[in-house]
């Protein structure tokens, strides 16, 4: 996998974020949708902490703190494809929901600035990690430097169509 592409397809994914962003105003942020679900807020506090809890572990991979582990066939292919497998709803380990929480859209908006400034500083880090050492995801098991951003990119994606499904509830009310 190359680091680039990847890389800009993430920046890309972040500017769609922050377009959404600046189209919502405070009070429908908050609120959940029609449909039921995480807010538009939730869901940014989910995506941006996640984010940066992955690149914790990327980071960690470049600085060899893992372990030597497979990847998991299934998880080789999610990463090859570039997306979870189709027709199910996923649900977020609990440790990772427990931290979502409601923010305002300054907090979403430093969220990202923090999120793109670390992302910034990895990213010439990644082609030198040795693809062997991994850090365990509470989900998709171990992964190295490479396959977390990978992992970043296509969680970015995935949460960015349920933004798409919150503002469909919302017009679909009106």
């Amino acid at each position: 996998m190359k680091v680039n592409p990847v890389h800009q397809s993430i920046i890309k994914t972040i500017e769609a974020y922050k377009t959404k962003l600046n189209s919502i105003v405070e009070p429908d942020f908050q609120t959940a949708p029609p449909m039921g679900g995480w807010s538009y807020s939730e869901v940014y506090s989910h995506i941006f902490d996640a984010s940066l809890l992955s690149l914790i572990a990327l980071n960690s991979c470049i600085k060899k703190e893992g372990a030597i582990k497979p990847t998991l066939f299934i998880v080789k292919l999610v990463l090859f494809f570039g997306m979870f497998p189709p027709g199910k709803k996923y649900k977020a380990p609990s440790k990772i929901a427990a931290r979502v929480k409601k923010i305002g859209i300054t907090a979403a908006q430093q969220f990202i600035t923090d999120f793109e400034l670390q992302l910034v500083q990895v990213i010439p880090k990644i082609d030198g990690a040795d693809p062997k050492i991994k850090v365990k995801h509470p989900v998709l098991l171990y992964l190295n430097a490479k396959q977390w951003l990978r992992f970043i990119e296509i969680h970015l994606k995935h949460h960015l169509k349920q933004l798409q499904r919150i503002e469909n509830s919302f017009k679909q009310q009106s």
